[in-house]
């Protein structure tokens, strides 16, 4: 698995925005107990928080430290430096397991394996994530111009797992239809900016070229953006959830 967010962990943590609420209301009342939930791929933790206010127990896992170190605490949740494909849980421990924009990392049949090892029979497995974010017409061309013509050569090939909308990620279990959800967010600019710094590609652009590909859109986006307004930004949720049976 790559780790692409240790270096700009704190700022992950502060401009990533967070699921809706419809969504947890949809995956919660699948789970038949609520003892134990395992948040894997787990970044800043924002999934592992809400996990904490409805199980018993949570524990979260990334491959970054400072990922980790950076993720919101909690008395019930258990942080720890462990991969997806091999983890320390015993067999038969988990009553649901979540991955939010992370999956498209792994190795699809190592992880499922560990999956189908410590989940609990009939435990379930929510793949979670989000797609390119939309806000006006003008923003938009902006935005679609920066990712598709500055940043494309510099995205990993596992992006393409999120622009087709993990619809074509193997998934080896029983699906559950899943209504359409989205993250509906009020930013200003410098929340924009933030959240197009966290991108892994820019953060390969600057290796590659020393130099933050953001400058280039900068002046442009900010023409479409006034002085201390607040824009709405929608990203649709990219969501698959299924029962474990073995």
């Amino acid at each position: 698995m790559k780790d692409n967010f240790s270096a700009r962990s704190e700022s992950y943590a502060k401009f990533r925005p967070l699921y809706p609420k419809e969504m947890y209301d949809f995956i919660f009342p699948l789970v038949k107990t609520k003892q134990l939930a395992w948040d894997c791929g787990t970044g800043n933790g924002q999934v592992a928080r809400e996990l904490a206010k409805h199980f018993h127990s949570v524990h979260a896992t990334d491959i970054s430290e400072r990922q980790i170190a950076n993720a919101a605490p909690a008395e019930n949740i258990f942080y720890k430096v462990e991969s997806a494909e091999h983890t320390h849980f015993p067999d038969h421990t988990f009553d649901l397991i979540t991955v939010a924009q992370a999956i498209h990392w792994f190795d699809f049949d190592a992880f499922y394996k560990e999956v189908k090892r410590v989940a609990k029979r009939d435990s379930v497995l929510a793949v979670i994530g989000y797609g390119l974010l939309t806000i006006d017409n003008a923003t938009d061309k902006v935005i679609e111009y920066f990712y598709k013509d500055i940043t494309e050569p510099y995205w990993d090939k596992e992006r393409i797992y999120i622009d087709e909308h993990y619809q074509t990620i193997p998934f080896p279990f029983e699906e559950i239809p899943s209504p359409e959800f989205f993250i509906n967010v009020e930013w200003n600019f410098d929340q924009l900016i933030g959240f197009l710094s966290t991108w892994s590609a820019v953060q390969h652009y600057i290796k590659a070229n020393n130099k933050n590909p953001v400058e280039l859109i900068y002046d442009d986006l900010k023409k479409t953006w006034s002085n201390n307004q607040m824009k709405e930004v929608k990203f649709p949720v990219l969501l698959r959830v299924g029962k474990i049976n073995s």
